[in-house]
């Protein structure tokens, strides 16, 4: 189990970096030359919501200093509107802008394109959904802190 553990973690990093390979692609694809993968997944994660800066790094994606940098350039080049929050002046919203919808829309199309081969070259359905979730409980170990060793 323990090698299966370890290939598994290489396997995860393998992927996210892929996954950025991909994006990368499609966004040059698109003549988009002021956004880089990070960023563009990042707008796909936002969609069409507004988050508070602090919730943006509680969903988990961001470090704080990453997503503050990266929310600065969004802005700079259009691609995020931040807003101060009407409840709280000290926090700052960050939501897509029209620019940043149609980057999100073709990562949209990026991703359900993907998910379509996937449907109709593998009989993934199946596989897909425990995967999802065998990685949810990954996720789930990695987060509760129930991850530390046992005091000797």
């Amino acid at each position: 189990m323990t090698e299966t553990y370890k290939d598994l973690i290489g396997l995860i990093e393998r992927l996210h970096r892929r996954c950025l390979d991909v994006i990368k692609v499609e966004i040059d694809r698109h003549e988009i030359r002021n956004l880089n993968p990070v960023q563009a997944m990042i707008l796909f994660n936002i969609g069409d919501r507004e988050f508070m800066m602090g919730q943006l790094i509680e969903y988990g994606y961001y470090l704080g200093s990453n997503i503050s940098y990266n929310i600065k350039k969004m802005v700079e080049h259009g691609y995020v509107v931040q807003t101060r929050s009407a409840y709280d002046r000290r926090s700052l919203n960050a939501r897509s802008s029209e620019r940043g919808r149609e980057v999100c829309a073709h990562i949209e199309d990026l991703f359900g394109c993907h998910a379509a081969q996937l449907a109709e070259h593998m009989r993934m359905d199946e596989e897909l959904v425990h995967t999802r979730a065998a990685l949810l409980k990954l996720e789930d170990l990695w987060s509760t802190g129930r991850h530390s060793l046992p005091q000797r």
